[in-house]
């Protein structure tokens, strides 16, 4: 495969705060990398570096692009001239193309927009391409600056945060389109599914691994596995050297009685030890941000309570007939397309809008905190001490007043960031700020929309095990399908205008991937099941010979793969292949392979066992 950027120990630093140093990686033809790496680590920088953007460049080191190569740059907040539309913006991706309606190749631009705006949807909005892009949400805006990316037929896509606004069926649709994909594309995501499902390398950028990055080939579980084996043996190195040390130094402060050059050398080496130790122990220190939400003292049984509610804004209805207890411990998690009522929902459930009709009971002890997507509550002149206390040094937690550094410290920021202005924070720096500011309420009800959005995965773990020992209840929004699925234990969904229950995010999926399957099916018949091996009478399909013999030999067929992944995962665990980068990468690419190939074989067989 050709290589399409080639970087050699890249710089990077902002004013005194430096982001990465020393990075070497090369990205090349057909590699759909998944970007991670904690808040801060310069993830962003890095590829605004790759698309050259204007006022972004190393401060030292090589970068190698190939020539001629087109590169398409999707920004976690894209921008959008004033007024504007659909059909403008994508124009101003098309290269060397003029926007002037007189121009002969106007025909041929309008061509590939009506081909992008059929993909994406664009045909539907009520303006139709001549939308104003200003007037649309935030996912839809993300598939207009998307398009604007593709019309540039890119060699490379440079991705941030892609999956940030997009409700979930988007998410899917962007899955399916990367994984069709004829160019390269590089992604910076937090949401470990779509990792799971779009990339076939990970790159982690953190100062923790040798030379500032980690690359893993496969997909986000093969990364996982090299990950801990790697850090694993980072730490056993620590420990031994650190006893190494331990002995120099013991010998040292003893005094040799004769300095002589063999002595001299020694003493060089336990400098030179030093050094290394001290780099480990650095590179081996995980912080994480300490989130504990504060519960409410008193908790009632019943917190709210919807009977047979229904909101609707004129002729269009949002929801009807709903009936809902939140009681402590209910995890409550709300899917659906952007726009189709979470938010309303949510609204009538708390009380700041009416339903339409139905009631709607809530107990006096009700205290809700609210973390809000739009993050309005953050005044980005404010620094970030003021944002949690506006006026003196301390804040109150758990009864206590506790000093301003000391809280911001449970979240991770440094003396130097409180007197920083929040605008200048990370997206994920300004979500952690959110949190510190909603643990300061007392709360028997959390309800969180899009928490999720631009928090690094050691931040998401904590998270994740905080919400499942907040003793309260949770009502929670997100697009990130594992966040969810660890979360909640109820799912409503917001489909065709109904609400439908599901039990987990992978029973939603199934119905979700079945439904559109019947919904663009050429017969209006109503299937039940999962639609697949029968006809329009409902008859199953008989299975070709074909089809038959490899049904019969199917089982046999899973239990080798299976053998064969079992033995890979085994070789990947011993001492000589984890000490040998080459072994290890070779490895590692045949278990994700394997793992592929146990996936196909069970999908196939449900194919063949519905159709039999």
């Amino acid at each position: 495969m050709a290589i399409l950027v080639s970087a050699h120990q890249l710089t990077k630093a902002f004013a005194a705060r430096p982001l990465f140093s020393g990075l070497t990686f090369a990205i090349s033809e057909g590699e759909r990398i998944g970007l991670i790496g904690p808040n801060g680590a310069g993830k962003s920088t890095l590829l605004r570096i790759l698309a050259g953007q204007s006022g972004y460049s190393q401060d030292a080191g090589t970068l190698s692009i190939q020539r001629g190569l087109r590169i398409g740059f999707l920004e976690q907040v894209p921008q959008f001239l004033p007024g504007a539309t659909v059909l403008s913006t994508i124009l101003e991706g098309v290269p060397g193309k003029s926007l002037s309606h007189d121009d002969s190749d106007h025909w041929e631009q309008h061509g590939i927009v009506h081909e992008l705006s059929s993909r994406f949807g664009f045909d539907q909005l009520p303006g139709g391409t001549e939308t104003k892009v200003e007037l649309l949400s935030g996912g839809w805006k993300k598939k207009v600056a998307l398009a604007r990316e593709l019309v540039k037929k890119p060699d490379l896509l440079l991705l941030d945060e892609p999956t940030n606004h997009l409700d979930v069926e988007s998410i899917l649709w962007l899955e399916n389109l990367l994984a069709r994909a004829n160019f390269a594309a590089l992604t910076i995501t937090h949401d470990r599914l779509f990792l799971q499902r779009i990339a076939n390398r990970i790159v982690e950028l953190d100062p923790r691994h040798v030379g500032g990055l980690l690359s893993v080939q496969g997909n986000y579980a093969d990364y996982l596995s090299v990950r801990e084996q790697i850090i694993l043996a980072q730490e056993k190195r620590e420990v031994i050297l650190k006893n190494t040390l331990r002995r120099e130094t013991e010998w040292l402060r003893q005094g040799a009685k004769a300095r002589t050059t063999k002595q001299q050398a020694r003493i060089n080496r336990a400098g030179e030890l030093k050094d290394t130790v001290e780099d480990l122990s650095t590179r081996n220190l995980v912080r994480t941000a300490r989130i504990d939400f504060q519960a409410a003292e008193k908790n009632p049984k019943k917190l709210v309570e919807a009977k047979r509610i229904f909101k609707s804004y004129g002729p269009k209805k949002i929801f009807s007939d709903l009936d809902l207890l939140i009681t402590p411990g209910t995890r409550l998690g709300l899917l659906g397309p952007n726009g189709s009522g979470k938010s309303t929902l949510i609204r009538v459930l708390l009380g700041t809008e009416p339903p339409s009709g139905g009631e709607v009971f809530r107990s006096e002890h009700l205290s809700v905190a609210y973390f809000d997507q739009t993050r309005e509550a953050l005044d980005p002149l404010k620094t970030v001490a003021k944002t949690l206390c506006p006026t003196g040094d301390y804040v109150g937690y758990r009864n206590m007043r506790v000093h301003i550094r000391s809280y911001l410290d449970r979240f991770l920021f440094t003396q130097g960031q409180m007197d920083m202005a929040v605008g200048k924070l990370s997206g994920g720096e300004q979500a952690r700020l959110l949190i510190a500011r909603l643990m300061l309420t007392e709360a028997n009800l959390l309800v969180l929309d899009e928490p999720t959005n631009d928090l690094d995965m050691a931040t998401l773990n904590v998270l994740e095990d905080c919400l499942a020992e907040f003793p309260g209840a949770v009502i929670l929004v997100t697009h990130d399908r594992y966040f969810l699925d660890q979360v909640t234990n109820k799912i409503l969904s917001f489909t065709d205008g109904k609400l439908l229950t599901f039990a987990d995010v992978g029973q939603w999926e199934t119905w979700i991937t079945t439904h559109s399957r019947n919904s663009g099916a050429k017969t209006q018949s109503v299937q039940t099941g999962n639609g697949s091996g029968t006809n329009s009478s409902g008859k199953r399909r008989k299975l070709s010979f074909k089809d038959q013999r490899e049904l019969d030999g199917m089982e046999a067929s899973i239990q080798q793969a299976e053998a064969r992944l079992q033995q890979l995962t085994e070789e990947s665990s011993h001492p000589e292949n984890i000490s040998n980068a080459t072994n290890l990468a070779r490895i590692t690419q045949e278990l994700s392979l394997a793992q592929s190939e146990v996936e196909r074989l069970y999908v196939r067989w449900g194919e063949l066992e519905g159709n039999g």
